[in-house]
């Protein structure tokens, strides 16, 4: 048998090889544990994975997940990855017409610029000097929180002592997002940049009881101690990748075309069945790691699902022969682009397109969001598409919840792409169509995915990105001590549905590997 074959025992066999699973791997492997990994898919990074979308094109872009905040630094040292982020000097632009001008706000480039925006857009210093503190105190949160993500789980008032803020807690532990929002600023636009971050792949109102949003908008604004997000350099393949020799090099078996179909556990041993295309086999561990949703874990047990999912986005990949010129003549579109572009993301934009998307009908003014990868980070493209100026363009668009597509997932995709590209054409000077770039076959470089179609590619349970509602990152009565236990003592769940799951983070693989190190022999 080769030795990058399965065998039928092992400490343990991790069930799914994206990110998360491979961090487990890298974890268990160095800790001296032999280590199966069963991937379903003839590759493993799941949706963290850099490809080459259109025909012909040297253009190796991050074709799902695509920017890097939550992984923590002590998972790259502690694995000694060869992977590094590249910061932005811009956080985000959004174009606005006022008083039948084009304007906008530019959030960058040093302190006295955003605040000269700031006044340009809303006329005074109100708006900015309320940002300024509404960050510094999530700021002042994320270097409280973003530490416990890797240590096990604190309780609820553990945590509430840990942020030591009564005003911060309430904000957004305690009251709709929408409240705090409306409380501190009064520019629509700028209420609405504030809100984007709890709406990221969750649909909800801004004043949704079930606080859903402000979960989303914790872990938006907690990354690496500052809620900065960070640009993978060489694309998001680029991190999975270099998991996944790490994991190698520490000894772990990575088996690419090996499905999971079962795993059978008495709760001190487990069973794991797949299924390759020479016909199944089974391997056997004290601990089973399933890198996958809480929904694959319940049917590869045998358990009662949880309730479904639902994802809410639209993800765009294009490749430019130039970055389009801009209405707003103030504004450079390289710096425009380099960070976050906000599209029809104003505070009642949003809360228009959520009202009809929960109504069933697709947003009149599909809000979305943009960003370019190659201003920052120029090597996923080859040299001569860089001699010759090409950019990437990289959407993602919200408040677009999978029940949308369910009568006709293509004409839905169609229909929704081109409303979202028209509410950016009003804001260009010239129409995207007219700089995209052309793959070998003549078509443009523009592919766009539905949740419908990432739950077909990657199985991601109703396209949610998250596999679930992200949850709050404290222990309740549902939780174990790391947030990745199930009620199979030999069954550990490592992906995004864990506890502190979401996101490109590793958090819930590294979480699972202590548990196992902690049960000691393993």
């Amino acid at each position: 048998m080769s030795p990058h074959e399965p065998h039928p025992t092992y400490d343990a066999v991790i069930v799914g090889g994206g990110h998360n699973g491979l961090v487990a791997a890298g974890y268990l492997a160095r800790a001296g544990r032999s280590v199966l990994v069963l991937e379903r898919l003839d590759h493993t990074g799941g949706a963290a994975v850099s490809t080459r979308p259109f025909a012909g094109v040297d253009a190796r872009l991050s074709r799902y997940s695509y920017l890097v905040s939550l992984l923590p630094e002590k998972i790259v040292r502690d694995l000694g990855l060869r992977f590094r982020v590249q910061g932005r000097t811009i956080s985000s632009y959004t174009p606005v017409e006022r008083d039948g001008r084009p304007t906008g706000l530019l959030v960058g480039g040093g302190e006295e610029r955003t605040r000269d925006a700031f006044a340009r857009l809303t006329g005074g210093e109100r708006e900015y000097a309320a940002w300024r503190r509404f960050y510094g105190m999530t700021g002042e949160v994320a270097q409280r929180i973003f530490p416990t993500l890797t240590e096990p789980l604190p309780s609820r008032d553990e945590l509430r002592r840990r942020v030591d803020d009564d005003e911060a807690w309430r904000v957004l532990f305690e009251e709709p997002i929408g409240v705090a929002v409306e409380e501190r600023f009064a520019d629509d636009l700028v209420r609405g940049v504030v809100l984007t971050d709890a709406l990221i792949g969750t649909f909800a109102d801004a004043h949704d009881p079930s606080l859903k949003q402000n979960r989303c908008f914790l872990y938006h604004v907690i990354g690496g101690g500052t809620g900065a997000w960070d640009v993978p350099v060489g694309g998001m393949g680029a991190l999975t990748d270099a998991l996944a020799a790490a994991a190698r090099d520490a000894g772990a078996v990575i088996a690419t075309g090996h499905e999971a179909v079962r795993i059978a556990t008495d709760g001190r041993t487990a069973e794991v069945t797949y299924r390759t295309a020479e016909g199944e086999g089974v391997a056997s561990a004290r601990h089973v790691l399933v890198n996958a949703s809480p929904q694959a874990l319940a049917e590869l047990t045998g358990d009662t699902p949880p309730g479904p999912a639902e994802g809410a986005q639209l993800k765009v990949n294009m490749l430019l022969t130039r970055l389009p010129r801009l209405r707003d003549s103030a504004v450079d579109p390289r710096e425009a682009f380099a960070g976050t572009f906000h599209i029809a993301e104003g505070y009642r934009q949003l809360a228009a397109a959520h009202a009809q998307a929960a109504a069933g009908e697709l947003p009149t003014a599909p809000p979305s969001e943009i960003y370019c990868h190659s201003l920052t980070d120029p090597s996923i493209l080859g040299a001569d598409l860089v001699e010759r100026g090409y950019q990437t363009l990289t959407l993602f668009g919200l408040h677009t919840p999978a029940r949308l597509f369910e009568r006709d997932n293509d004409a839905v995709r169609e229909e929704l792409l081109k409303a979202t590209l028209a509410q950016l054409d009003a804001h260009l000077a010239e129409p995207l169509a007219d700089c995209l770039a052309l793959d070998a076959d003549g078509r443009p470089c523009i592919e766009a995915r539905t949740p419908l179609d990432l739950e077909r590619d990657l199985g991601l349970p109703g396209g949610n990105i998250f596999h679930r509602d992200l949850s709050w990152p404290y222990a309740d009565e549902s939780t174990g001590r790391w947030g990745v236990e199930t009620p199979h003592a030999s069954v550990l769940l490592c992906g995004a549905g864990a506890v502190r799951g979401g996101g490109v983070s590793g958090v819930p693989g590294h979480n699972a590997a202590m548990a196992v190190l902690e049960a000691g022999q393993g």
